[in-house]
């Protein structure tokens, strides 16, 4: 007799749930060519009630089938899917994957349901002589008990989702998109603080989407704090210093509107006086995490400091969100604004510095976002690797501010160009992401990387 000519009887058995024992026991049987997913998701194979189960992920556990021998004999593995409790088996808890034996017990959580696994093994004599009883598969189970009924939580849903509404509907961006929305109504007929509102909400939207990319969470507070550290330096003395420097000392002086220069003369006084300048001031307040973090105790330390290149991408973001945002309000918009309403009136003044605003914040995920994430991401490579530091620093220091040089030098010669140049500067920022999230030390963490697969 050959493996061809014979049957697998396999099933899990849920035997208790909750820590208490069924009166009736449910036999979810195995398919020997189909995976099955077991959880509180209606997609899955096995779907435990939400109310019951609250401690089972939406997908918890898969038992996938595993033809290994030479004669075709099947076995099963179990493998936890990340879930947030855990999967057990035997009382310990499951690793990755491992094979099931007859009679293994698995616990979706240390304290949920429990199931039997339970195997048989039957060859064609045996089939010849007994004839063969099916059992039912899980969708029939399924069907029979649940068809003609209607659980509490299906009813209202919201009952059963508790953290999974803020870890994995997006609750608090859906509250702060609600607030900015009623302020955007309040401050209707008050340009300024619309723009102020407007600039914000697109500002945090397109920040959360690099914070999303990276996978790594770091305090909301210390993010703004480096914005915010930003926006000060824009404010104080210390930006006159920078201008004599990288504007009066270097080849960095910007050409106004009349000047009459070749591309070449452009790209170099951009790459002083905007790339180089600009950079290093967005990177101060990082580096004051960097050294701050160094002299403070635990947790506070990896909370606030670099410890990897994700570190360096979140906060050198952040920081370039605050000098986007006080650059486009303090300066872009309101000059704008003042000449446009002195040639065509108010209202087309305000309506064009609505215009300008905002593209310049969306923009800055291809633009001050990308430079200075990307320096962000070699400061926390240097601190990785503290003995190549002199290497690393300056290609990322000059490699930001290339970028941004070439950005400003061409937008006045070709929008064509200037998409390319964007849509460079956006590649480095994202293969500098995925490449941080490979680096990190806490990758087994990383929500992307557990969502989105390896990179």
């Amino acid at each position: 007799m050959t493996g061809k000519n014979a049957r697998h009887n396999a099933f899990l058995r849920l035997v208790s749930g909750n820590g208490a024992p069924f009166r009736s026991e449910f036999r979810y049987s195995l398919l020997p060519s189909k995976e099955m997913i077991i959880g509180r998701d209606p997609s899955c194979q096995i779907v435990l009630d939400a109310m019951m189960y609250r401690m089972v992920s939406r997908r918890h556990a898969v038992v996938r089938p595993l033809s290994s021998s030479p004669d075709n004999k099947f076995s099963w593995l179990i493998c936890d899917l990340n879930s947030a409790n855990g999967t057990y088996l035997n009382g310990h808890r499951l690793q990755g994957c491992q094979e099931l034996h007859a009679g293994d017990r698995i616990s979706l959580g240390a304290d949920g349901p429990q199931f039997v696994f339970e195997h048989e093994y039957v060859s064609q004599a045996t089939i010849m002589t007994r004839p063969a009883t099916p059992l039912p598969s899980a969708g029939s189970y399924q069907g029979q008990s649940k068809s003609d009924s209607v659980s509490f939580t299906q009813l209202f849903p919201i009952i059963s989702t508790g953290k999974d509404l803020t870890r994995k509907a997006y609750l608090v961006p859906g509250i702060l998109t609600v607030v900015f929305v009623v302020l955007m109504f309040a401050t209707v007929g008050q340009p300024q603080a619309n723009q102020v509102i407007v600039a914000s909400y697109i500002a945090f939207a397109a920040y959360y989407f690099v914070y999303q990319l990276c996978g790594k969470q770091k305090p909301w507070w210390v993010l703004v704090s480096v914005a915010l550290g930003t926006a000060l330096i824009l404010k104080s003395p210390l930006l006159d210093f920078f201008i004599f420097v990288f504007r009066g000392i270097l080849p960095g002086n910007l050409p106004s509107s009349q000047d009459s220069i070749t591309f070449t003369e452009l790209l170099v006084r951009m790459f002083f006086g905007a790339g180089l300048m600009e950079e290093l001031l967005k990177a101060l307040p990082v580096l004051v995490a960097l050294i701050l973090g160094m002299t403070l105790p635990s947790p506070w330390r990896e909370r606030i400091g670099i410890w990897e290149p994700l570190d360096g991408i979140l906060l050198g973001t952040a920081s370039a969100v605050g000098f986007t945002l006080l650059e486009t309000l303090g300066q872009y918009v309101p000059v704008i604004t003042q000449n446009v309403a002195q040639q065509a009136g108010v209202g087309t003044g305000q309506l064009v510095g609505l215009q300008l605003l905002i593209p310049r914040i969306l923009g800055s995920v291809a633009g001050h976002m990308a430079y200075s994430g990307y320096l962000g991401y070699f400061i926390g490579l240097a601190v990785l690797k503290p003995r190549l530091i002199w290497q690393i620093l300056p290609i990322g220091y000059v490699s930001a501010a290339a970028l941004h040089a070439l950005w400003n030098a061409t937008g006045s010669i070709n929008a064509l160009l200037l998409v390319v140049v964007g849509v460079l500067s956006y590649a480095f920022l994202m293969a500098a992401i995925l490449k941080a999230r490979a680096l990190s030390p806490t990758r087994s963490q990383n929500f992307a990387t557990r969502f989105l697969g390896p990179k």
